[in-house]
């Protein structure tokens, strides 16, 4: 009696166990990272497709009708041939193709959606949404912050998404195009005339998912040596009170870099949009009285 079940050895497969991702993201791909709750990516994809467009209409509204002016204007009208000079079989095809043309108008309406393209990674806790142009992903994700830090927005627009990160452009996993890259996306945030004299704190943060083909501190080691050139510009390390944060995102064969500022870690809670609310709940439960808080019990 009391004595416990011995191990069958089968304790390992009692154990969580996360699948291998199976997705990819092609090399030049700009986007925006979500994590989310295990098992519930199907939702929070479909919470940001949500939330997504209806921001896109907000900040890129004005550019999305001058695109679509620009559009308009180079469309060019072909003139439909003379029913006399086609034969039969032609004038069939050529009234079949008006006839598809005609039941498919939604060419407009897809170039919208392609401006936000959600990307099948198979990856357990995380989405990734591909973006083009007029979509600037740093500016996109922290203007959706700024309102979500706003003490007066009180709404929680998801459940499931836990975290986002901009992603300004993506290379193959090798250090020659990370250089590269590099060299793209850090040289407007680092590399001014202002910066040789005074330079920006900084520091450099790699995530990891399905990747193992260069070591993280190489990565950084690298990047850190494209930021100062060698001395040139005026910059220092600091991994805690930094001015800018050089975020890398590396997901199978693909590493995607963009750079956020100092009040990345601290007002706006490392993008992460459950700990933005949690932090409003504190604050309103720290300024109600003992009184209003009893009637919430």
């Amino acid at each position: 009696m009391g004595n416990k079940r011995a191990s069958d050895g089968n304790s390992d497969q009692r154990k969580k166990k996360f699948k291998v991702a199976s997705g990819f993201l092609d090399p030049g791909t700009s986007g925006i990272y979500a994590t989310c709750t295990r098992r519930k990516e199907r939702q929070a994809t479909q919470e940001l497709g949500l939330l997504f467009e209806e921001k896109l209409q907000e900040i890129y509204g004005d550019k999305l009708k001058e695109l679509e002016n620009a559009d308009n204007s180079a469309e060019v009208v072909e003139e439909p041939k003379v029913s006399e000079e086609l034969s039969i079989e032609e004038q069939i095809q050529q009234e079949l193709s008006e006839i598809k043309t005609a039941s498919n108008p939604i060419s407009k309406e897809q170039k919208k959606k392609e401006l936000l393209h959600f990307v099948e990674l198979n990856c357990e806790c995380v989405v990734f949404c591909k973006t083009r142009k007029p979509i600037i992903p740093e500016e996109f994700v922290k203007k959706i912050m700024d309102e979500l830090i706003d003490p007066q927005n009180k709404m929680k627009r998801t459940r499931y998404v836990q975290k986002l990160t901009p992603i300004t452009n993506s290379c193959n996993a090798s250090m020659e195009q990370i250089l590269k890259l590099a060299q793209e996306v850090l040289a407007p945030h680092f590399h001014s005339a202002s910066c040789e004299i005074e330079g920006y704190k900084f520091a450099v943060e790699v995530t990891r998912r399905n990747f193992n083909t260069i070591p993280k501190m190489d990565i950084i080691n690298n990047l850190v040596s494209v930021v100062c050139e060698n001395g040139k510009y005026k910059h220092k390390v600091d991994l805690k009170n930094y001015n800018k944060l050089i975020l890398v995102e590396c997901f199978k064969n693909n590493v995607g870099i963009s750079v956020v500022n100092g009040e990345y870690n601290k007002s706006y809670k490392r993008y992460n949009v459950q700990q933005i609310f949690e932090a409003k709940l504190k604050l309103n439960d720290a300024g109600k009285t003992p009184v209003e808080k009893k009637a919430l019990i």
